[in-house]
């Protein structure tokens, strides 16, 4: 059953020599169950730090996280995160490392037990679903940073989540395998049907995900802009040079670098030039 997720006036901030430093300021939004949204902004703005709270990792100094309308109090089964760093075990295969969420979720030490019932068989479906099938028995050290991705992604849905929390997971990737992920999370996330917020600094990987793009800025972290994408739910690659798709990357890109104090302006890009040449030349 997927969840929605409602956040309500969050503040969050970490000590410091200085006292402290305030990370999201008033942070408000509404995740409805099943959608896809994705949150892009520069570093600072506290991305990370709102997926931990959502987590239950994090606790927000004041504000309220209803998940699937009840209030959290630390992590929870209906709620997983995949990260960067893929964070597999390198003693187990690719099937023990998928299956070990699950003996996490029924605080078991009985390995057969998983191995022999249908817990085994949903691991082994699911390794198939990321296209793995012919590496269950493989360690991660066999592998590469974009099957262990995979392997990270498949022991996320193992446990069947209403909610996956996903922090930079392509960001170590070349393009073309990131390309490749994307598209994967997004044919497995529709077989799931479970709700996704993914947080990335990649614009296009953002917009190309998400039903929705919520773009933050930072120091504080604070809600810029909430942008829809005007694109039909089942993507392609051919959508990431439709006019209406690279317009809004345009806007989108501008108001990341307008957070930031940075613009696109051609006039001043040009004085930034002429000034180049002028000292080139002196």
């Amino acid at each position: 059953m997927t969840k929605s997720i409602e956040l309500s006036r969050l503040f969050k901030s970490f000590a410091n020599n200085k006292g402290g430093t305030l990370v999201l300021d008033n942070i408000s939004l509404s995740i409805a169950a099943g959608e896809f949204l994705t949150i892009v902004g520069a570093s600072g703005c506290g991305k990370s730090t709102l997926l931990r709270i959502i987590a239950g990792l994090e606790a927000a100094d004041s504000g309220v996280v209803l998940v699937g309308g009840q209030s959290i109090d630390g992590p929870g089964v209906d709620r997983a995160m995949v990260f960067q760093d893929y964070s597999l075990f390198p003693w187990l295969t690719v099937r023990q490392n998928v299956l070990f969420s699950r003996r996490l979720a029924a605080n078991t030490h009985d390995n057969l037990a998983l191995e022999r019932g249908a817990e085994n068989e949903r691991a082994l479906r699911l390794i198939s679903l990321v296209g793995l099938g012919a590496a269950q028995d493989a360690y991660p050290s066999q592998l590469s940073g974009g099957m262990r991705q995979r392997v990270a992604i498949a022991r996320a849905l193992m446990s069947k989540p209403s909610i996956i929390l996903m922090d930079e997971p392509f960001g170590a990737l070349d393009a073309q395998t990131r390309e490749v992920m994307q598209d994967l999370v997004l044919s497995v996330v529709a077989q799931e049907g479970t709700t996704i917020v993914f947080v990335t600094h990649d614009v296009e990987e953002a917009l190309y995900l998400g039903s929705r793009v919520v773009l933050m800025s930072p120091h504080p972290g604070r809600i810029d802009t909430v942008y829809d994408v005007p694109l039909p739910r089942e993507r392609n690659v051919m959508m990431r040079i439709d006019p209406q798709f690279l317009t809004l990357k345009r806007t989108v890109m501008e108001r990341v670098r307008q957070t930031v104090g940075l613009s696109l302006d051609r006039s001043v890009l040009g004085s930034i030039g002429a000034e180049a040449s002028a000292r080139q030349h002196s």
